[in-house]
């Protein structure tokens, strides 16, 4: 056999066995070797501890390891750009709060939120609780309002950093009561935490499971708590819409998303395996014993959700001139 015609049959064999191998490696079922869960934070906190939940879950229900990468680092950014390019075929996935879709309103980040991920569904929903510091002379939250108009620009509030979740949060807040207080920046929850309630800032918005031990040792006092219903663990705790400010419902929630591309059946799968997770009895228990709601979506409902969220993000970044540090 000539030479050249040598190299041709070879070149043709080699790219058989290739699509051979692709076809093989497609049929088989999902999964068939190990997943990674990639997380945009330290160890440590609920976004943590909920990402570990979740992929215990998978591993115990889909019979492969399912291993968690936390990849901190640009508010989300750092996780999402390694998902972002990583395979479609579901073996890489990533769970992050809407802090990812705040970070490419704020700062160029290499990824799309929209065109780069396939979202699979929401895990759970974490409320905030609005509280001050003992030494303020207000106990609810109209009091709170009126306190701060007869004092503009001379409160402090503090949170994790700039266009964190407390930051957004408290922004809104100042948006629909026409309040006007000073934000404080910290590096992290911890030390935010610990100048709250020193009485360094007058003001905290936290989630539930972040500001609960401080709320039951009487070292911060609770005017409300965001979402439709009372805290089981806080029941003295009122809602915003007891408290007269039904308007305001602050949320963070926690969702996975897959690469774009993924195919829906393998989406579909990781769907239902969310859907048994937050239906389990003992996973329910689990995270409203934390504070956080489950929430079962789709993935339609879910991408819908994340396009309503994201055009509200747009317009409070805009209008309260959020910058990133």
């Amino acid at each position: 056999m000539h030479q050249c015609t040598r190299v041709i049959v070879r070149a043709f064999l080699c790219g058989v066995l290739a699509a051979m191998v692709s076809v093989a490696t497609a049929q088989q079922p999902y999964p068939s070797k190990p997943i990674r869960v990639l997380v945009g934070v330290p160890p440590g906190g609920s976004t943590d501890a909920i990402t570990r939940m979740f992929a215990d879950w998978l591993q115990g229900s889909l019979g492969q390891p399912a291993v968690v990468e936390n990849r901190p680092g640009a508010n989300t950014a750092v996780a999402a750009d390694a998902v972002a390019h990583a395979a479609p075929d579901g073996y890489t996935l990533l769970l992050a709060t809407d802090a990812f879709l705040a970070m490419p309103l704020l700062t160029k980040v290499s990824f799309d939120a929209f065109k780069d991920f396939a979202p699979i569904g929401i895990v759970a929903v974490n409320r905030f609780v609005m509280a001050v510091h003992p030494s303020m002379p207000v106990n609810t939250v109209q009091e709170l309002i009126a306190y701060a108009k007869a004092r503009p620009g001379k409160m402090n509030y503090g949170s994790s950093g700039n266009a964190g979740s407390s930051h957004l949060g408290v922004e809104w807040f100042k948006m629909l009561t026409g309040t006007d207080m000073v934000h404080i920046p910290y590096k992290g929850a911890g030390p935010a935490l610990t100048d709250a309630i020193a009485g360094r800032y007058e003001i905290s918005l936290w989630t539930t499971s972040a500001i609960s031990p401080y709320v039951k040792s009487g070292k911060l006092r609770p005017l409300a708590v965001t979402g439709p219903a009372r805290v089981p663990f806080m029941p003295e705790v009122p809602t915003f819409a007891e408290a007269g400010l039904p308007a305001y419902d602050h949320k963070v929630w926690q969702a996975v998303f897959a690469p774009a591309g993924t195919p829906k059946s393998i989406v579909g799968t990781i769907n239902a395996e969310i859907a048994k997770m937050v239906a389990s009895p003992k996973i329910k228990q689990k995270l409203e014993d934390s504070g956080v709601e489950p929430l079962l979506s789709t993935p339609e409902k879910f991408a819908a959700m994340m396009r309503a969220d994201s055009v509200e993000l747009a317009k409070l970044i805009k209008a309260a001139n959020i910058r990133m540090d």
